[in-house]
């Protein structure tokens, strides 16, 4: 991969993550370790399992980002949503499982953590690790969502990319559980009561669970078949529409194969007395109409109307070339587009 791709869009977003969440799982650990703080540990495991994940996730745009080929002849796209799946995963068992096992063992025994001092340090840090890394992604997310008309609402959950979504949703899930560390942490260290970080590290472990209940979900389904947008759909039709040589269009369907790649096929009713004019401009009338007066056989007149025909179907050729060239002007994501003729 280029240098200049992978330090653009979700990609940069990804290995921004990546650099953050290294930091933080060496921070956390040796926070857990120095306290004995279950939700410390928690973070510590929340951190290392963004970080594999981001891993499985910048494999995943390398690997989608491989040229067509023979057998492949749409691409490697739809690669990046069975690596997000993968790492959604991930999420659930490595980072939600491990959280609350610990957390339920902290439960079972007890234990004041030692001194919250580090601890404190270490999440506000983290803090401003996760929330730039968060911005990042919401930047990226809000510029992807403008480009198709949709809000951010509405891209996080069914946008074509998975990855700088996943990345924003990982990032929350890790501002939420910081909150949730620093809260429990304080209320066992007043009251003297361990279970509140026992309870903590629960909490973090449900919170990952859920993140990863969805982003599983959600890769799920964009590895189904799913149409484009509706919105750039009935663009693409509109464009058809607005030609003066398209009669009707029906039969209309699209197919999103990655983040900014579509098919697009339908079949459109042309009008064939403007398509037969446009065949006949340049042709000298009056030439042709001495060559029709001086036909005197059926074999002549074949090769007449054969020729003539021929013609037409070049300029119905030609016409169908335009507007396939026409919406991928329109709407740059139909990268393969199949117009069949009614």
């Amino acid at each position: 991969m280029k240098k200049s791709v992978l330090l653009q869009g979700s990609t940069r977003v990804v290995l921004t993550a990546m650099v953050s969440n290294t930091c933080l799982a060496a921070m956390k650990f040796y926070a857990a370790l120095s306290t004995n703080s279950p939700s410390m540990f928690a973070e510590g495991i929340h951190s290392l399992a963004d970080l594999l994940n981001e891993a499985l996730l910048f494999f995943g745009v390398m690997r989608a980002s491989r040229q067509p080929d023979s057998l492949h002849p749409y691409g490697f796209s739809r690669e990046r949503y069975a690596w997000s799946l993968v790492s959604g995963c991930g999420i659930f068992f490595l980072g939600g499982g491990v959280s609350l096992y610990h957390g339920i063992t902290g439960i079972m025994n007890p234990h004041l953590a030692g001194d919250l001092h580090l601890a404190f340090m270490v999440l506000a840090g983290s803090a401003v690790f996760e929330g730039g890394t968060a911005f990042i992604a919401l930047r990226q997310v809000r510029k992807a969502a403008s480009d198709v008309g949709m809000s951010v609402l509405e891209y996080v959950k069914k946008g074509a990319d998975p990855t700088a979504v996943q990345i924003l949703l990982e990032d929350t899930a890790a501002i939420s559980g910081i909150a949730v560390a620093s809260t429990c942490l304080t209320l066992a260290h007043v009251t003297g009561n361990p279970i509140y970080d026992a309870i903590g590290s629960c909490a973090i472990g449900g919170i990952l669970g859920t993140t990863a209940v969805f982003l599983i979900r959600r890769n799920m389904s964009m590895l189904v078949e799913t149409s484009m947008q509706p919105s750039r759909e009935m663009l693409v039709v509109t464009t058809l529409l607005a030609d003066p040589v398209v009669k009707s269009v029906h039969d209309v369907k699209s197919t999103a194969i990655g983040i900014e790649a579509a098919r697009f096929k339908a079949e459109v009713q042309f009008d064939g007395e403007l398509v037969a004019a446009r065949a006949l401009q340049g042709v000298n009338l009056d030439r042709e109409l001495e060559v029709v007066r001086a036909l005197r056989t059926k074999e002549e007149l074949d090769a007449y109307l054969q020729n003539h025909g021929s013609r037409v179907v070049d300029q119905l050729a030609e016409e169908v070339d335009r507007l396939e060239i026409r919406i991928k002007k329109r709407v740059p994501e139909v990268k393969h587009c199949d117009l069949e003729i009614l």
